[in-house]
């Protein structure tokens, strides 16, 4: 497994990974265009990936200009494996290298994700209109759990 930066060239891989994902699925994949990913990981923010024998099997994505994740996708055959957890700690570090203001997230309830960021140490504050939870995580709250 390989850790790194996303690049564009990384963006059709990381689109197969985000439609083969079993839950937040897009009701329609043209929701979020190649376009969108590029805009995220090279002006908004940051993005990550991870390979195995030159595919990629899981991406992260940090909007440092909203204050929120954008993305945190495992194709779902490398679920279990650490993948989620390694993207997450690297697309924090980083953002809270950046500033120390809030992150927030959403995630659809009753889902593998809602218990992955509770289990992560995120703050459940509230819903997002959608009905999606909204998650922050504080740089005190990341910094103090980084430290472990």
């Amino acid at each position: 497994m390989e850790f790194r930066y996303a690049i564009l060239s990384d963006i059709k891989q990381m689109q197969v990974v985000r439609h083969r994902v079993k839950e937040n699925r897009l009701s329609n994949p043209d929701l979020v265009p190649d376009e969108d990913v590029a805009h995220y990981i090279i002006v908004k923010g940051k993005g990550w990936v991870c390979e195995v024998e030159d595919q990629v099997v899981g991406f992260s994505i940090v909007d440092l200009q909203d204050k929120s994740i954008w993305a945190l996708f495992v194709d779902p055959a490398f679920a279990e494996k650490g993948i989620g957890k390694e993207l997450h700690r690297l697309m924090l570090s980083w953002y809270f290298e950046q500033t120390k203001e809030t992150v927030v997230l959403g995630t659809a309830p009753n889902t593998r994700a809602e218990q992955f960021y509770k289990y992560q140490g995120w703050a459940q504050v509230g819903n997002y209109p959608n009905g999606e939870i909204k998650f922050e995580m504080t740089y005190e709250d990341w910094n103090h759990r980084s430290r472990k």
